[in-house]
Parts: structure tokens; C-alpha cells; sequence
């Protein structure tokens, strides 16, 4: 577990005592993180103290009280600012005037904790500001050599973030307004409309977790003998209601029992993103051919489909992160362009191949390679 230096920065000893065994044993977690953070907690009386601590110690987050003897908690925080020390600034006060927190905005403080406080209050804001330091950091890490890549990451995640955010919070406005009416059931298509839209956000959340840990090599990999056939059988029922709702027959050509050793998590990545994007893409009454194959030392997993079909021009941009095929036939289809990129990655994990296929408008074919040992 990582520790984070804190330093508590009050004249009063009761105050700093009582941070101390508040935040003691008090951890904090992301699901985005390999490690929970705690805390190790230093303590000074004054300004000039905790300047002289910083000077010496690589400190991570300040609770910095204000009203200080000698010079103000305000002027330890300019100090930090102008020297550019990495080091998230928590005032906690009693005395916070509108005059103050503008100054200390300014000057970089995160946020503001008024005493007296009660615990829960103290963690939450140390949650608030651990989170926020950890993906500065991680911000911070990015070179320039992925300027492209970091914009258009940015470019695509908030374009898929905040459209969904935006429209939940119309329809959330529209509701609270009653403007459809004063019945449960006059909102049945707004309130569908707001699900589909945060199940949306929740696979670009699931997508870019598959990437960054597959990419950092942090992918927590158990191999075993996993079987293809339920692996293929589970992601067939988890997108059977899909494919029902647009009259599309699934069929599955495998022996019952085809074992090989791997992650069964990534191989339920492989045929979830497989076959999602077979639904997604196919034409109303359509079908989709899920065909394994055992080649005895390797394994072919075929996902066939009767959908819209890409160009040969398509096709050669397929693999690459945040790329969506876009035209007429996929505009209203929701994607985060990242499904196939993390299968590509997971295929290449196990040295094997992956091949597409594709006619406009007929549709395509993929086809997999895996080596068995």
C-alpha cells in the first residue's frame, strides 16, 4: 500500500491530535487503482515550520489552517505556489471569508474544510483530494511524445462523457418539472432513454480499464484450463436479448467441451466484444456464426455475421484505439471505439492472429488463431 506524507499545519494541538487519529488507519481506493493509499501524517505548529518541513520532506497533501502565529496558513500556501511544489493544499478554518477563498483559489488550494468538523467529513474530503492528486500525477506522467494520442483521448472521452451527462440531466430537469405530465408512466421512455445512456458511459468506463491494464502489463492474469464452449455460451446468453430485439438468430458450431489454457477473463473479453459488435452491426433479421475449432495444437474461434459489412478501407483502420467506423448505416450506433483494439492486444498476449474480412452491406467476418500451449 502506498503512503502519502500529509502534513496538518494548525497551532492548536487538539486539532492536529484529533486529524491524526482520524485519519491514522483511514485508507483510500479507486476502482481504477492497483493499491488503496494511506496516510503518513506529520504535524507543525506554525507557518515557518511547515515550510521548513516541505523544504526537507516530499510532501504530498497540506491541511493548512489559516489563522496561524507568525505568518498565515494564506502565505505558506503563496509560498508553495511559487515554488511550485508539487503538493495538493487543503485549508481548514474557521475563519474563511469570501476574501480568503478567493486568494486561496488562486494560489492552488483544492478545497476548503471549516472547522469544527466531524470525521466523515474529514475523510471525504481526503478522498476528494487523494483522488484528484493521483490523476494529476498520472496526467503529469504523460510525455510529449503523446500529445496526439492524449488528445485524442481526451477528445473522445469527454465527448462520450458529457453528451450521456447531458442529456440524463434534461431528462432528470424535464421530470422534476413535470412536463410530461404528473404519472409515473409519462416518464417510462425518458427514464429508458437516461439507462441506455449511463449503460453507454459504464462500457467506456469497463473499456478503458481493459486497456490500461492490459497496455501497463497490471492485468492481474490467472491461466488455467479454461472451456471455450461455456465461455462462448455465457457470452451468447449476455447478448441474446439484444439480438432479440432485432430478430437476429445466433448459432454456435463448437465441440461441447474445447479446452485451452488461459485468463477466462480474457477470453469472455474476446467473444463480449466479438459478438456485441456482430448485434450491434448486423440488419434487422439477421445472423450471426460463432464457429470453434479445434487445430489441436491451436484453436480458431470464427464470428460471422450478416450485418452492414465495412469498406476495404474500413477495414485497415479497424484495430486502432478510438476509431469507429462512421457513415450513414452506424450513426446512431453507440461505441467507444476501443472493443476491438483491446482484443487485438489480448490475441497478440497469446501470439496469435486475427483476421477480418468484410463486403459492404453483406457483412463481415472475423476470425481468430490462438495457440493452444
Amino acid at each position: 500500500m502506498e503512503k502519502l506524507l500529509v502534513l496538518v499545519v494548525d497551532d492548536e494541538p487538539g486539532i492536529r491530535s484529533g486529524i491524526c487519529r482520524i485519519l491514522r488507519n483511514y485508507t483510500v481506493g479507486f476502482p481504477f487503482m492497483e493499491e488503496d493509499f494511506g496516510f503518513d501524517i506529520h504535524e507543525a505548529a506554525t507557518g515557518e515550520e511547515a515550510i521548513s518541513f516541505i523544504q526537507e520532506n516530499k510532501t504530498d497533501i497540506m491541511l493548512l489552517d489559516n489563522k496561524l502565529p507568525g505568518i498565515l496558513g494564506i502565505d505558506v500556501l503563496e509560498y508553495v505556489s511559487k515554488n511550485k511544489y508539487d503538493i495538493q493544499v487543503m485549508m481548514i478554518t474557521s475563519y474563511a471569508s469570501l476574501e480568503l477563498a478567493v486568494t486561496a483559489t488562486k494560489n492552488g488550494a483544492y478545497n476548503f474544510v471549516p472547522k469544527p468538523f466531524v470525521p466523515q467529513e474529514l475523510k471525504a474530503a481526503m478522498e476528494s483530494i487523494t483522488k484528484h492528486l493521483y490523476l494529476k500525477r498520472m496526467t503529469k506522467k504523460m510525455t510529449e511524445n503523446d500529445k496526439e494520442l492524449r488528445h485524442q483521448f481526451l477528445s473522445v472521452l469527454s465527448h462520450e462523457l458529457k453528451s450521456p451527462i447531458n442529456a440524463v440531466e434534461g431528462y432528470m430537469n424535464m421530470m422534476r418539472e413535470r412536463q410530461a405530465g404528473d404519472k409515473l408512466e409519462d416518464y417510462d421512455q425518458m427514464i429508458e432513454r437516461s439507462l441506455l445512456r449511463m449503460k453507454g458511459m459504464r462500457s467506456l468506463i469497463s473499456d478503458m480499464l481493459d486497456l490500461t491494464r492490459i497496455e501497463s502489463g497490471q492485468n492481474n492474469r490467472h491461466l488455467q484450463e479454461v472451456d471455450l464452449f461455456d465461455v462462448s455460451k455465457f457470452a451468447i446468453d449476455t447478448f441474446e436479448p439484444l439480438a432479440k430485439q432485432k430478430n437476429i438468430k445466433i448459432y454456435l458450431d463448437a465441440p461441447e467441451s474445447i479446452l485451452m489454457k488461459a485468463d477466462r477473463q480474457e477470453m469472455e473479453i474476446i467473444f463480449n466484444n466479438l459478438i456485441s459488435n456482430a448485434v450491434k452491426y448486423n440488419k434487422e433479421n439477421g445472423q450471426i456464426y460463432i464457429i470453434i475449432k479445434d487445430l489441436g495444437n491451436a484453436v480458431n474461434i470464427i464470428i460471422e455475421d450478416t450485418g452492414i459489412g465495412m469498406s476495404a478501407d474500413d477495414i485497415t483502420k479497424l484495430f486502432h484505439e478510438f476509431v469507429r467506423i462512421k457513415n450513414l448505416s452506424t450513426k446512431d450506433i453507440v461505441g467507444t471505439g476501443l472493443g476491438l483494439s483491446i482484443v487485438k492486444k489480448i490475441v497478440e498476449i497469446y501470439n496469435g492472429n486475427i483476421d477480418v474480412s468484410s463486403n459492404s452491406g453483406k457483412g463481415s467476418t472475423f476470425t481468430i488463431t490462438l495457440p493452444r500451449y
